[in-house]
């Protein structure tokens, strides 16, 4: 048995899965908010539930906000800041008594959709989330690609590629830099560009509503979200050639993106042709938690 935990800001959440995949056991609870060792010791419960309630003991592999920095061991680049600069995946084993394996939440994603999702059978797999931030990882024959610093597929801190003259020097990024793509296509920066633009506020999803009932601002605004998506993963195409980019997170439901954007990242990708496919995940929201649980291959 394979035990999954995605370990999110507001949430935690735990599946058990048998060799076929098959869901055992799903959980899920409140994240104690601010909180390490309560953080830490529910997940031990929530472990301790799972192999009571299925009778079996299981591999634990937890999908996490941030990653565990190579030269320290420490937990870095969190937006639970409350996990930055502890030994978590060192304590969790202690309190668990067996090895547990960790990888950011967008590795997870792109794990889950190789494994046995959207990106089935696939060689290169590059997952992104798009959502309140945006997160990105790399999967290469089923295998989590972690790199020598621990960021490989950090794809949302890089700079959105082929600027416009308008797009050159962005908004600022809580890393500390400026016009990095996640500032261009989470949901939170499409929700401030229309801020700019009418002075009104505006959810991401309602600003997509308006587009299609032929607003001429939304529609001109997610005609913009989709020039720069095409950039940004005609980048990635360049560098990793993927046989599939999978999308998750909040911003992935708006269907227009799987036609529009690869009909426009043929313009800077170097290739006469461009077989890369863009998918939905198939599992959604339950990408990440299969996907921590598929850590144990």
């Amino acid at each position: 048995m394979r035990l999954g935990i995605d370990l999110g800001g507001t949430k935690i959440e735990i599946i058990a899965l048998d060799d076929n995949g098959e869901t055992l056991l799903r959980e899920r609870v409140d994240t104690p908010k601010g909180d390490y060792l309560a953080t830490l010791q529910t997940i031990v419960d929530l472990v301790g539930l799972a192999e009571k309630q299925t009778g079996e003991t299981g591999s634990v592999g937890v999908g996490t906000p941030g990653a565990i920095s190579p030269a320290t061991g420490l937990m870095k680049n969190s937006n639970s800041i409350c996990l930055n600069g502890m030994p978590f995946q060192k304590d969790l084993q202690s309190m668990l008594g067996k090895e547990v394996r960790i990888a950011n939440d967008a590795n997870c994603l792109a794990l889950s959709e190789a494994v046995d999702g959207a990106a089935q059978g696939a060689e290169i797999v590059f997952g992104v989330i798009i959502g309140t931030g945006v997160g990105a990882g790399v999967v290469v024959n089923q295998q989590v690609l972690t790199g020598i610093n621990g960021i490989a597929g950090e794809w949302g801190h890089n700079p959105l590629p082929w600027p416009t003259q308008q797009e050159l020097k962005g908004h600022d990024c809580y890393c500390g830099k400026q016009g990095c793509i996640e500032t261009f296509l989470s949901g939170t920066g499409l929700e401030q560009y229309y801020q700019e633009s009418s002075k009104k506020r505006l959810t991401a999803k309602a600003i997509v509503e308006k587009a299609e009932q032929g607003d001429d601002l939304c529609e001109q605004l997610v005609s913009d979200y989709e020039e720069r998506l095409a950039k940004a993963l005609a980048h990635v195409i360049n560098i990793l050639d993927p046989s599939v980019i999978v999308l998750g997170g909040g911003m992935s439901n708006v269907s227009r993106l799987y036609d529009n954007v690869p009909r426009k990242w043929g313009a800077y990708v170097f290739s006469d042709v461009v077989m890369t496919q863009l998918v939905a995940a198939k599992y959604g929201d339950s990408s990440g938690v299969r996907g921590a649980a598929w850590l144990w291959g």
